[in-house]
């Protein structure tokens, strides 16, 4: 059998080494998530910027589709 101190000191590097783990492996998902934010709220602007990109250029290409039509009516209406 192991002397008492001997048992106390093996108890608290238990409780110490709990303690311990139980900070780091915080301090590390806590950076991880943070990172992963980070990089979603980019990626969230890139996805954004894109589709008001691909918006205004479908914008500009209905307005093109849509201007000879309104000349040819034009061209089809008799002179007054």
């Amino acid at each position: 059998m192991a002397p008492p101190g001997s048992r106390r000191w093996a108890y608290v590097r238990v409780m110490a080494g709990t303690i311990l783990g139980g900070v780091l492996g915080f301090y590390v998902m806590h950076r991880v998530e943070t990172s992963y934010k980070a990089r979603m709220e980019e990626r969230l602007r890139r996805y954004e910027a894109h589709m008001l990109a691909k918006a205004k250029e479908e914008t500009e290409q209905r307005l093109q589709d849509e201007a000879p039509q309104h000349k040819d009516q034009a061209q089809l209406l008799p002179d007054s």
